[in-house]
Protein backbone atom coordinates (compact mmCIF):
# COMPACT_ATOMS: atom_id res chain seq x y z
CA UNK A 1 0.00 0.00 0.00
CA UNK A 2 1.06 3.41 -1.16
CA UNK A 3 0.83 5.12 2.32
CA UNK A 4 2.58 8.41 1.29
CA UNK A 5 0.17 8.54 -1.14
CA UNK A 6 -2.77 9.24 1.22
CA UNK A 7 -0.68 11.61 3.52
CA UNK A 8 -0.16 13.98 0.47
CA UNK A 9 -3.52 13.94 -0.27
CA UNK A 10 -4.83 14.36 3.29
CA UNK A 11 -2.57 17.48 3.49
CA UNK A 12 -3.53 18.27 -0.25
CA UNK A 13 -7.79 18.45 1.02
CA UNK A 14 -6.68 20.73 3.88
CA UNK A 15 -5.00 23.22 1.46
CA UNK A 16 -3.05 24.18 -1.74
CA UNK A 17 0.83 22.89 -1.57
CA UNK A 18 4.14 22.76 -3.59
CA UNK A 19 6.57 19.82 -2.85
CA UNK A 20 8.90 22.28 -0.57
CA UNK A 21 5.71 23.16 1.36
CA UNK A 22 5.14 19.31 1.35
CA UNK A 23 8.54 18.58 2.81
CA UNK A 24 8.16 20.67 5.41
CA UNK A 25 4.77 19.26 6.90
CA UNK A 26 6.48 16.10 6.85
CA UNK A 27 9.91 17.56 9.19
CA UNK A 28 6.74 19.41 11.16
CA UNK A 29 3.35 18.57 11.84
CA UNK A 30 3.37 14.63 10.48
CA UNK A 31 7.11 14.19 11.70
CA UNK A 32 5.59 12.91 14.95
CA UNK A 33 4.24 9.69 13.33
CA UNK A 34 5.23 9.66 9.87
CA UNK A 35 8.25 10.62 7.49
CA UNK A 36 9.19 11.03 3.77
CA UNK A 37 12.37 12.61 2.02
CA UNK A 38 12.49 14.63 -0.89
CA UNK A 39 13.64 11.43 -3.12
CA UNK A 40 10.15 9.78 -1.91
CA UNK A 41 7.81 12.96 -2.28
CA UNK A 42 8.36 14.30 -5.56
CA UNK A 43 7.57 10.72 -7.75
CA UNK A 44 5.04 9.97 -5.46
CA UNK A 45 3.60 13.69 -6.46
CA UNK A 46 4.19 12.50 -10.42
CA UNK A 47 2.48 9.38 -9.69
CA UNK A 48 -0.98 10.78 -8.15
CA UNK A 49 -0.69 13.58 -11.30
CA UNK A 50 -0.75 10.86 -13.65
CA UNK A 51 -3.31 8.85 -11.79
CA UNK A 52 -5.39 12.24 -11.49
CA UNK A 53 -5.78 12.51 -7.99
CA UNK A 54 -3.88 15.66 -8.37
CA UNK A 55 -3.04 19.11 -10.30
CA UNK A 56 -1.19 21.06 -10.37
CA UNK A 57 -0.68 24.82 -11.28
CA UNK A 58 2.88 26.90 -12.51
CA UNK A 59 3.26 29.91 -10.49
CA UNK A 60 6.11 32.43 -11.59
CA UNK A 61 8.21 33.63 -9.15
CA UNK A 62 10.25 36.76 -9.88
CA UNK A 63 11.35 36.48 -13.15
CA UNK A 64 12.18 32.75 -14.01
CA UNK A 65 11.80 30.39 -10.97
CA UNK A 66 8.60 28.12 -11.66
CA UNK A 67 7.33 26.30 -9.11
CA UNK A 68 4.00 23.59 -9.10
CA UNK A 69 1.69 24.09 -6.41
CA UNK A 70 -0.40 21.15 -6.18
CA UNK A 71 -4.39 20.66 -5.13
CA UNK A 72 -6.16 17.90 -4.53
CA UNK A 73 -8.79 16.85 -7.75
CA UNK A 74 -12.44 15.58 -6.99
CA UNK A 75 -10.92 11.73 -7.65
CA UNK A 76 -8.60 12.32 -5.24
CA UNK A 77 -11.06 13.43 -2.71
CA UNK A 78 -13.00 10.34 -3.03
CA UNK A 79 -9.57 8.09 -3.04
CA UNK A 80 -8.62 9.93 0.28
CA UNK A 81 -12.09 9.33 1.68
CA UNK A 82 -12.74 5.81 1.19
CA UNK A 83 -9.10 5.14 2.46
CA UNK A 84 -9.87 6.94 5.47
CA UNK A 85 -13.06 5.22 6.14
CA UNK A 86 -11.05 1.73 5.92
CA UNK A 87 -10.51 0.03 9.42
CA UNK A 88 -6.96 -1.52 9.03
CA UNK A 89 -5.26 -3.91 11.47
CA UNK A 90 -2.71 -2.19 14.29
CA UNK A 91 0.55 -1.47 12.69
CA UNK A 92 3.62 -3.93 12.44
CA UNK A 93 5.80 -2.54 15.54
CA UNK A 94 7.85 0.50 14.53
CA UNK A 95 12.05 0.34 14.52
CA UNK A 96 13.18 1.71 17.85
CA UNK A 97 17.08 1.16 18.06
CA UNK A 98 17.47 2.67 21.57
CA UNK A 99 14.65 -0.21 22.65
CA UNK A 100 17.20 -2.55 20.56
CA UNK A 101 20.06 -1.47 22.80
CA UNK A 102 17.94 -1.56 25.71
CA UNK A 103 16.75 -5.16 24.71
CA UNK A 104 20.81 -6.11 25.38
CA UNK A 105 21.53 -3.93 28.47
CA UNK A 106 23.09 -6.88 29.94
CA UNK A 107 25.79 -6.56 28.29
CA UNK A 108 26.66 -3.23 29.10
CA UNK A 109 28.26 -2.37 32.75
CA UNK A 110 25.78 -0.48 35.26
CA UNK A 111 28.00 3.08 34.55
CA UNK A 112 27.27 2.54 30.78
CA UNK A 113 23.45 1.81 31.21
CA UNK A 114 23.16 4.98 33.47
CA UNK A 115 24.94 7.14 30.73
CA UNK A 116 22.66 5.26 28.07
CA UNK A 117 19.16 6.05 29.75
CA UNK A 118 20.20 9.34 31.91
CA UNK A 119 21.33 10.75 28.17
CA UNK A 120 17.71 9.40 26.90
CA UNK A 121 15.75 10.68 29.60
CA UNK A 122 16.66 14.54 29.02
CA UNK A 123 16.57 13.97 25.46
CA UNK A 124 12.78 12.68 25.66
CA UNK A 125 12.05 15.18 28.19
CA UNK A 126 13.51 17.96 25.71
CA UNK A 127 11.38 17.01 23.20
CA UNK A 128 8.05 17.02 26.13
CA UNK A 129 8.81 20.51 26.42
CA UNK A 130 9.34 21.17 22.37
CA UNK A 131 5.92 19.42 21.63
CA UNK A 132 4.24 21.20 24.56
CA UNK A 133 5.55 24.47 23.05
CA UNK A 134 4.03 23.49 19.68
CA UNK A 135 0.85 22.40 21.25
CA UNK A 136 0.43 25.97 23.01
CA UNK A 137 1.57 27.83 19.70
CA UNK A 138 -1.26 25.69 17.75
CA UNK A 139 -4.24 26.86 20.33
CA UNK A 140 -3.30 29.86 20.88
CA UNK A 141 -3.25 30.74 16.81
CA UNK A 142 -6.56 28.23 16.57
CA UNK A 143 -8.22 28.20 19.16
CA UNK A 144 -10.76 25.84 17.60
CA UNK A 145 -8.40 23.93 17.04
CA UNK A 146 -9.53 21.54 19.80
CA UNK A 147 -12.55 21.21 17.42
CA UNK A 148 -13.32 18.25 15.20
CA UNK A 149 -14.54 20.77 12.14
CA UNK A 150 -11.50 22.59 12.33
CA UNK A 151 -8.48 21.89 9.58
CA UNK A 152 -6.23 21.82 12.73
CA UNK A 153 -8.27 19.15 15.04
CA UNK A 154 -5.86 16.05 13.34
CA UNK A 155 -2.73 18.45 13.97
CA UNK A 156 -4.09 18.74 17.43
CA UNK A 157 -5.02 15.33 18.35
CA UNK A 158 -1.55 14.33 16.97
CA UNK A 159 0.35 16.56 19.50
CA UNK A 160 -1.58 15.72 22.52
CA UNK A 161 -1.35 11.91 21.35
CA UNK A 162 2.71 12.31 20.88
CA UNK A 163 3.04 14.29 24.22
CA UNK A 164 0.99 11.44 26.08
CA UNK A 165 3.93 8.96 24.50
CA UNK A 166 6.71 10.75 25.46
CA UNK A 167 5.59 11.44 28.83
CA UNK A 168 5.19 7.66 29.08
CA UNK A 169 8.46 7.28 27.88
CA UNK A 170 9.91 9.53 30.25
CA UNK A 171 8.21 7.87 32.89
CA UNK A 172 9.56 4.64 32.18
CA UNK A 173 12.91 5.93 31.72
CA UNK A 174 13.03 7.17 35.33
CA UNK A 175 12.20 3.94 36.81
CA UNK A 176 14.39 2.04 34.75
CA UNK A 177 17.10 4.64 35.84
CA UNK A 178 15.62 3.81 39.82
CA UNK A 179 16.16 0.25 38.88
CA UNK A 180 19.57 0.19 37.21
CA UNK A 181 20.84 2.36 40.49
CA UNK A 182 19.65 0.34 43.05
CA UNK A 183 21.05 -2.93 41.46
CA UNK A 184 24.06 -4.45 42.98
CA UNK A 185 27.01 -4.10 41.53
Amino acid sequence: MRVLKYAILGLLDQRELTGYDMKKHFEDSLGQFWSAKHSQIYPELKRLTEEGFIEFDIHIQGKKLEKKVYQITDAGKRELHEWLRKKGPIPDTTKDEFMLKTFFISSMDQKEAVGLFSHQLQERTKKVEMLEQKLNILTEEDPSAQSLHSTQFGHYLVLTRAIEREKGYVRWLQKTLEVIDSSIV
